[in-house]
Parts: structure tokens; C-alpha cells; sequence
């Protein structure tokens, strides 16, 4: 399963990039289903992350893998 959420962060990082920031994959606890990742570049800090990790990182790993 850590794999899949690592292959589907790829796929979102290109998106990422084209702004200038980046998602670096922490940690998964599959007993409690939490993705823990770290907003980098110009992400972190950005009055916008929130709205990008919960309406485009959080949603699509979510479809994609609901475990998490």
C-alpha cells in the first residue's frame, strides 16, 4: 500500500512543481490509515497549502487508496 501512496504523490508532485513546491512522503500507519507527507518549495508556507493538501493531495490518495 506504501508504494501505491508513494506512485500516486509522484503523479501529484508534477503538479506541485510546475508552482514551484514539492510533497515528500513521511510516514503511513495502515492500522490507523494516517498519511503523514511534508509540504517543500513553495508550498510550505503558502497561504494556499491547505486548500492544496486537503482538495488535491488528500482527495486523490483518498479515491485512489481509502484506507488512508
Amino acid at each position: 500500500m506504501e508504494n501505491k501512496i508513494k506512485l500516486l504523490l509522484d503523479e501529484i508532485r508534477s503538479y506541485l512543481k510546475m508552482d514551484g513546491g514539492d510533497v515528500e512522503f513521511v510516514s503511513f500507519n495502515e492500522k490507523s490509515g494516517i498519511l503523514k507527507v511534508k509540504l517543500q518549495g513553495a508550498c510550505h508556507g503558502c497561504p494556499m497549502a491547505a486548500v492544496t493538501l486537503q482538495n488535491g493531495i488528500e482527495r486523490t490518495i483518498k479515491e485512489k487508496v481509502p484506507e488512508v
